[in-house]
């Protein structure tokens, strides 16, 4: 772990809080597709993400999800500093989408590091803009753009995060990401295949140029 963390955050924390996290901090290993966190749990700890993707969900009274962002390496999920902060419970649902390496804090260092090291406050202010940011970007989209161009930049994020052109995900499983039918990605794919922008296989989609 100890290698990873340096690689990871060298850049934003001084010596001394690497090595606290190194002291107080568990390793999680995840596997592609295991819920990390849900709604409605009370979160306990924070996340720093060492390796691999995850992608944050949101859920309607009706049980059905809208993708708002992924979290990549060197990044965590400002939701849950947030709920901790708050002693709330979570709003949102968090799934590895790669095996994913992380490093969870325990909530009450949250506070007492913000006091401590300037390199822990300057990356939670970094991590709230950025998170911020995507949410408008990914309302933006809704209101603003047609599902076809939804999709393509839901494909080409998917691409970009997993750093693999074929996409595993089922059309229902990109159907729930985007908040629609699995009838209508389907379309919307079959004509992107037509347009020679990807190969739809049995079990994956190949990107080929979007």
């Amino acid at each position: 772990m100890k290698e990873e963390l340096l690689e990871t955050f060298r850049g934003h924390f001084e010596q001394p809080l690497i090595d606290e996290i190194l002291e107080v901090g568990k390793l999680m290993e995840v596997p592609a597709g295991e819920t990390i966190m849900d709604i409605g749990q009370y979160i306990r700890s924070i996340p720093l993400l060492l390796s691999g993707a995850i992608k944050v969900l949101r859920e309607d009274e009706e049980g059905d999800e809208l993708l708002l962002y992924y979290l990549e390496q060197g990044e965590t999920c400002s939701v849950t500093m947030a709920c901790c902060m708050g002693h709330t419970k979570s709003e949102i649902r968090a799934i590895a989408e790669t095996d994913a390496s992380i490093v969870m804090i325990p909530v009450q260092k949250m506070e007492e590091w913000m006091g401590k090291y300037k390199g822990w406050r300057n990356y939670v202010f970094e991590s709230y803009h950025n998170r911020l940011n995507e949410l408008l970007q990914t309302v933006d989209s809704i209101a603003f753009k047609n599902l076809d161009q939804r999709l393509v930049d839901y494909l080409k994020k998917k691409v970009e995060v997993t750093n693999d052109n074929k996409i595993q995900s089922t059309h229902q499983e990109i159907a729930y990401d985007l908040h629609t039918s699995r009838v209508v990605v389907s379309r919307l794919l079959k004509k992107l295949e037509k347009m020679k922008k990807l190969v739809l296989h049995r079990s994956y989609i190949q990107v080929v140029d979007l």
